[in-house]
């Protein structure tokens, strides 16, 4: 499955994004930034369908949630977008 990792600075920037996409009736799952994809300290991410990015990221833009940045997985290989 091609999934994709929006990347986050805190818990609490993660949980907004979380509520406004649910909302938005997107589905994700709110968990810990791996360690390689987190530059400083410990971060949030939220990993949803691929089919749901551009969407997801123009709701996260619209309604101010600040995210780091997205990754997708292709053939199991994470990627930034």
């Amino acid at each position: 499955m091609n999934d994709v990792i929006v990347t986050f600075r805190s818990v609490t920037f993660a949980q907004r994004g979380e509520g406004v996409l649910r909302k938005a009736g997107i589905g994700c799952a709110l968990t810990r930034t791996q360690k390689n994809l987190e530059q400083r300290g410990c971060g949030y991410s939220l990993t949803l369908r691929a089919q749901d990015r551009q969407r997801a990221q123009a709701l996260l833009e619209k309604e101010g949630v600040p995210y780091r940045k997205v990754y997708q997985t292709v053939g199991g290989t994470l990627r930034e977008l």
